[in-house]
């Protein structure tokens, strides 16, 4: 989402790191460039004003100007400042006390609210906990159809609200509490009703489930590719009904960044989760000193361990390590790899995290087609076990067959077998050996 925006901040911090010191004249340039990158990308005008001035103050400090490394003082201050704009550190969920715990998840219709509430139940499943899905729209009984469905796959349980639960809010919203207290359902992620904009009919049902239900968490879902809208939809709701933290969908589309830039500073509340996609996994933990080091083209590699980490086998790490360390390396092992590279996201999401600059800087910048890494592997999975096992004895013939099977040519087949013997090759150096016998030797080994 924040391509166009962090080019235009790449530019800026290499335009300082060119300059011998920090001087009012290079810095009012840098400042307007800043200014024009963040107005461009839709950030709120005041934000942007507030965040210029705060830099400017800082930057022109005799401190930094005096320092050794004043450019390098400077981009520190830029990526503190923009830090503290998307909201400092992460905020944890609030839980209860004693349970259940009640997140209210309020919005307009289209930001992906529903299935948020499926993403956000799943990530309190991560957390050993059993959330209960329930749908309250006073005007849409169906609207409880797609939720209905979405705690199917999730295996998740669902309260189902009829029209005489919904004739009566106050007792129904009663009963569901109990019923969740009863069977030891916690949190309870209640979907409310959304419309196509902000009004007064709107407002008033979302004050009677916020009344009756005094949620622990009041939480805006907003869509971050309608920019600025969704910037001053969350102050209304804000206003009107309350909001204790926000929820950014399709933070992985292909707008300006806008609002994820100045709807905390606007609203005075954090956002605690980004969608970055349509699948129920694709809710991630918002970190705003990250966010900012991405947007600034300084990397996020914390974010990307954390992805491996939740997806590693580490019974088949240790045995790739041994593997490794062994020399026997086999096409059937670059298969498992791919499998596991697949669950962590697209290839282009996973670069995204790399720093923008030094060696990585074209590799992140790449368009990064992700149906390589499928037809790879269908191409190995068209292999006999022997094949998978020794490269070697894949001639012309066993090519051929290799290429009918998977569907894809022969000179595919030829591109991933040239380069599954390049990586064999990179192995064999004694820098990759000794980095896999101390990064990746397991304990007793």
């Amino acid at each position: 989402m924040f391509d166009q925006l962090s080019e235009r901040l790449q530019k800026v911090l290499r335009y300082l790191r060119g300059e011998a010191k920090v001087t009012e004249k290079n810095m009012a340039e840098a400042l307007r460039m800043l200014r024009l990158a963040l107005l461009e990308a839709d950030v709120n005008y005041k934000v942007v004003k507030d965040f210029e001035e705060r830099i400017k103050v800082k930057a022109l400090d005799q401190k930094v100007l005096d320092s050794l490394t004043p450019a390098q003082q400077v981009i520190k201050i830029v990526r503190d400042e923009l830090t503290a704009v998307l909201g400092v550190e992460a905020k944890p969920l609030h839980f209860a006390p004693h349970p259940p715990t009640i997140f209210m998840l309020a919005g307009l219709q289209g930001s992906g609210k529903t299935t948020t509430c499926g993403k956000l139940a799943r990530y309190v499943q991560g957390l050993h906990r059993v959330p209960l899905l329930v749908s309250f729209d006073l005007k849409r009984l169906a609207a409880q159809d797609q939720l209905k469905l979405i705690a199917g796959q999730l295996k998740a349980p669902f309260y189902e609200m009829t029209p005489a639960h919904l004739a009566e809010p106050k007792k129904a919203l009663g009963e569901l509490v109990q019923y969740a207290r009863n069977r030891s359902y916690d949190p309870l992620i209640v979907d409310t009703a959304g419309r196509l904009h902000v009004d007064e009919e709107l407002m008033n049902e979302l004050r009677i489930v916020r009344d009756i239900l005094n949620p622990t968490e009041v939480i805006y879902v907003g869509d971050a590719l309608t920019g600025q809208d969704a910037v001053k939809s969350a102050k209304a709701f804000g206003d009107q009904i309350g909001l204790t933290s926000i929820i950014l969908t399709k933070l992985d589309g292909d707008a300006r960044g806008g609002a994820a830039l100045s709807i905390v500073s606007v609203t005075g509340r954090p956002i605690k989760f980004a969608g970055i996609g349509e699948a129920l996994d694709k809710l991630e933990v918002f970190h705003p000193d990250r966010m900012a080091s991405r947007i600034l083209g300084l990397g996020d590699l914390l974010t990307l361990i954390e992805k491996a980490e939740q997806e590693a086998d580490v019974k088949e790490a240790e045995e790739l390590a041994r593997k490794l360390r062994r020399e026997e390396f086999t096409l059937e092992d670059f298969r498992k790899q791919l499998r596991q590279l697949k669950k962590m996201g697209s290839l282009s999401s996973l670069l995204g995290h790399l720093p923008g600059a030094g060696p990585f800087k074209q590799l992140a910048k790449a368009q990064v087609d992700d149906r390589k890494v499928q037809h790879f592997e269908a191409i190995i999975n068209s292999m006999t076990p022997q094949e998978r096992a020794n490269e070697r004895i894949i001639d012309g013939s066993r090519r051929k067959r290799i290429a009918r099977g998977s569907g894809r040519p022969v000179q595919e087949v030829n591109q991933l077998l040239k380069q599954f013997v390049e990586m064999k090759r990179m192995m064999k150096k004694p820098g990759f050996k000794k980095m896999v016998s101390s990064g990746f030797n397991p304990p007793g080994n």
